[in-house]
C-alpha cells in the first residue's frame, strides 16, 4: 500500500486506515494484526507512529493486545454467556435462581458494615448515611470463566426487624428471599440495568479488555406495601455476558367508576 496521505497527525492517519481495514473485514475478528515492522513498512511510517496508532485502536476498542503474543483484532461475536433475569419459586416455597449453578465463588465472601450513597439510597428510599450491611462476592463461570462481582446491601433497619438476617448478612440471595417471606414479607422485584466504564479496581477484578464497558444490574426486593427491603448488585463486562429476561403481562386495573 502506498503512503497515507489524509489530514492529521500522522498516528491518527494510520489509525483510521488499520480501522478501516478492521470494519471493511480486511483484518478479521480474533485475527493477529500485521507485527510492528509490518505496519511500519505498509504504511511508510516509524516504529512510534505505529505505536501511538495501536494504542489509538486499543483505546477505542477495537484491538487487544496480548502480550508476548501481539494485537489482535477484538471479536465482534455474541456474549458467550447469557444471564436469566428471572426468580423461580419451588413447591416447598424455595427461591431458585436460574444462573445460581453456573457461578462458582472465587473467594470467600466479604462481609461488612457500610452507608448508603446517593445511588444507593435512591434504590433503597434512604437518606445517605443511613446504616448498611454489605457482602461482597467475586463469581466465576466455569464453562467460559467470565467473572461477575455480585453485591448485597441490607439496610440495619430491616436486619433488626429480621434478626437472622442481623447475624447472617451474608446469605446467598435467594436465601434471603426464604428469609423474609418466612417473617411475612410478600415480595416483588424491580431491577434496572445500566453500562459505565470501569473504575480500576473493578477493571482489575473483572480482567476485562481495555475500552470495555460493564453491566451493572441493580435489583432491589420490595414488601408488599412497596418499601424497599434490600439491593443486590451484579457487575460484569459487557463484551462477554448478555441479560435476559422473561416478560409477562400484567393485568391492567379496572377502571374507576365515575361519580
Amino acid at each position: 500500500m502506498s503512503e497515507i496521505q489524509r489530514p492529521g497527525a500522522l498516528y491518527q492517519q494510520v489509525a483510521a486506515a488499520v480501522r478501516e481495514a478492521i470494519l471493511t473485514g480486511e483484518f478479521a475478528p480474533d485475527s493477529l494484526l500485521p507485527s510492528e515492522a509490518q505496519l511500519m513498512a505498509r504504511y511508510s511510517v516509524s516504529r512510534p507512529t505505529v505505536r501511538n496508532a495501536i494504542a489509538a485502536l486499543r483505546a477505542e476498542g477495537l484491538i487487544d493486545v496480548r502480550h508476548g503474543k501481539g494485537s489482535f483484532v477484538r471479536s465482534s461475536g455474541q456474549p458467550h454467556l447469557t444471564i436469566e433475569r428471572r426468580i423461580s419459586r419451588t413447591a416447598d416455597d424455595r427461591f431458585v435462581m436460574p444462573n445460581g449453578d453456573i457461578w462458582q465463588e472465587v473467594e470467600e465472601p466479604s462481609t461488612y458494615r457500610t452507608h448508603t450513597t446517593k445511588d444507593t439510597g435512591r434504590l433503597l428510599q434512604l437518606d445517605e448515611e443511613e446504616a448498611l450491611f454489605g457482602c461482597d462476592r467475586l463469581l466465576i463461570d466455569s464453562s467460559t470463566r467470565t467473572r461477575a462481582m455480585h453485591r448485597t446491601l441490607i439496610p440495619f433497619e430491616v436486619a433488626e426487624a429480621v434478626p437472622l438476617l442481623g447475624k447472617e448478612p451474608c446469605k446467598p440471595p435467594a436465601a434471603i428471599y426464604w428469609v423474609l417471606t418466612q417473617t411475612g414479607h410478600k415480595l416483588s422485584w424491580t431491577e434496572t440495568v445500566r453500562a459505565h466504564m470501569p473504575l480500576p479496581d473493578e477493571r482489575a477484578t473483572l480482567r476485562l479488555p481495555d475500552a470495555t464497558p460493564i453491566l451493572q444490574v441493580a435489583r432491589v426486593a420490595h414488601g408488599a406495601d412497596g418499601r424497599p427491603l434490600f439491593l443486590e448488585e451484579l457487575r460484569c463486562g459487557a463484551d462477554c455476558a448478555e441479560l435476559a429476561y422473561r416478560i409477562t403481562a400484567d393485568k391492567q386495573p379496572a377502571p374507576r367508576a365515575r361519580a
